[in-house]
């Protein structure tokens, strides 16, 4: 477990020795004191990046594509520790980090470590005489700050496509969960990368975030995280006229129309929401169901609903384990108060387990609570195992109150019937729809919304697109005078 900062290749303490406790959420104990980056430390990695930067652009893309064909190698050799560390540090189950979020890991930096030569340039088709081409290149040393979330997932979002274009990176983990970056960066070391080209600075977002945002030297900012953050970044990079890409919250609506295959739907509305307890920007957090099957439906998904498995992260049979902070707990239970002032009702869950092995965690069952659409249960992001569940006559009230909110990352719909599916996915105000299913993601496919969600894209081309400026340079073959 490595819990120093990673600067110019080294694991460093901070400059003034300052460090900060990171928790298991599972019953609260200290899992390790992690060296806490201020703006000292900052400036150090940004240097370290900076001159890093001047041989990591001009190496052949091949080259930066095996070192990243390496380090996706390695995560899977790793990931049996890997997928350990990142249970206890955010509470997320063993079976999901092994399963899901270390595999997914992997096959980021693999998509990446392939796209490194073959993100080409064009050509454009100008005057005779005349040859105008356009070019890629990477723009420099680049901030990026995770969320505590799906922290090594991100970590492989965010360095994948930047490395990958020759830029280099100062990245700050959330200080709720910074372990998996931290052995990220150990590994990156262990194949090869160079130093300087990965910088880890784990620290708090007014001190540590901050410095990169106004860091004179850092070309852009990628932040993933709340809206209210993403506006405060927004405004600070504006004064050194950085670039920014913002993926933000979402209030996903989940619609389940009357010819539903309903086992499927059930199914997948239960992974929408509770996979990861809740805590994704893309949770399916708004059920909207044709008032034709509401009942059934309901049942079965309340049924569901109480069958999940709530325990010990760790245990290989548990499906919902806590949430990563006490103080994020408080907050969702708080929405749960706010709901019944609001004149929801409880349908299930709605407390913490009652089970002794669990007190001293930061637990909550699954919840359904059904509200209005106008309800602030419904409108804000809880971001936690809490699903709203609204009644629709028309496809066009569906609609209505899916795109009821200020947010727009992802939405879904079930249905039997293509061409609603295609008419209702075109509708929908969100930067990605599921059609029968929720939640899926893949290296290649574009993720990032609109509206308060944000703006830019993680993965596929338009995230290599995210971390190059395009050169135009137009060349005079003929020398004639012009």
């Amino acid at each position: 477990m490595q819990t120093r900062l990673f600067i110019g290749g080294e694991f460093v303490d901070a400059a003034d020795g300052a460090t900060f406790e990171t928790l298991d959420p599972h019953d609260g104990s200290v899992l390790a004191e992690v060296a806490e980056a201020k703006q000292e430390d900052v400036d150090r990695a940004v240097a370290a990046a900076k001159r890093a930067f001047h041989h990591w652009s001009r190496l052949a893309a091949a080259d930066r594509g095996r070192l990243l064909l390496k380090l996706a190698d390695a995560i899977e050799a790793d990931a049996q520790d890997l997928a350990l560390l990142e249970t206890r540090d955010t509470g997320h189950p063993l079976r999901d980090t092994l399963g899901l979020d270390v595999q997914r890991t992997a096959a980021t930096f693999r998509y990446f470590g392939g796209m490194a030569d073959k993100f080409q340039g064009t050509v454009v088709p100008v005057e005779q005489g005349f040859l105008d081409y356009v070019v890629p290149e990477a723009l420099g040393v680049v901030g990026q700050i995770v969320p505590w979330n799906f922290p090594i997932m991100f970590v492989s979002w965010k360095l994948g496509p930047a490395l990958a274009a020759g830029n280099c990176v100062v990245m700050k983990p959330s200080e709720i969960t910074p372990l998996s970056a931290l052995r990220i960066a150990e590994l990156a070391a262990d194949v090869g990368f160079p130093p300087g080209v990965i910088n880890m600075v784990p620290g708090y977002g007014q001190t540590a975030g901050q410095r990169l945002v106004n860091h004179p030297d850092v070309a852009k900012i990628s932040f993933t995280g709340s809206t209210n953050v993403g506006k405060q970044i927004a405004r600070g990079a504006a004064e050194t006229l950085k670039q920014v890409h913002l993926e933000l919250g979402g209030k996903g609506a989940n619609i389940v129309f009357g010819d539903a295959n309903l086992p499927a739907a059930v199914g997948g509305t239960a992974f929408g929401i509770f996979h990861n307890q809740g805590q994704a920007c893309i949770a399916a957090s708004r059920l909207i169901v044709h008032e034709s099957v509401k009942d059934e439906f309901l049942d079965r998904l309340v049924a569901l609903a109480g069958t999940i498995r709530v325990g010990d992260p760790k245990a290989p049979t548990t499906e919902m384990g806590p949430l990563t902070s006490a103080l994020h707990r408080d907050r969702v239970m708080s929405y749960l108060e706010v709901a019944g002032d609001e004149g929801g009702t409880v349908l299930a869950g709605g407390k913490a387990p009652e089970a002794a092995a669990l007190a001293s965690g930061y637990y909550i069952e699954p919840t359904i609570v059904e509200t209005r659409p106008e309800a602030r249960a419904a409108q804000e992001e809880v971001f936690g195992p809490l699903m709203v569940v609204h009644t629709f006559k028309t496809d066009e009230e569906a609609l209505e109150i899916a795109n009821g909110t200020a947010y727009g990352l992802g939405g879904g719909l079930w249905t039997t019937d293509l061409s609603r599916a295609h008419k209702v996915a075109r509708e929908l105000r969100a930067g990605m729809v599921w059609v029968n299913s929720y939640k899926r993601v893949n290296p290649g496919s574009p993720f990032g919304g609109m509206g308060v969600s944000g703006y830019g894209r993680e993965m596929g081309f338009e995230a290599m697109r995210e971390y190059t400026d395009r050169k135009s340079t137009r060349l005079n073959s003929s020398h004639a005078n012009i």
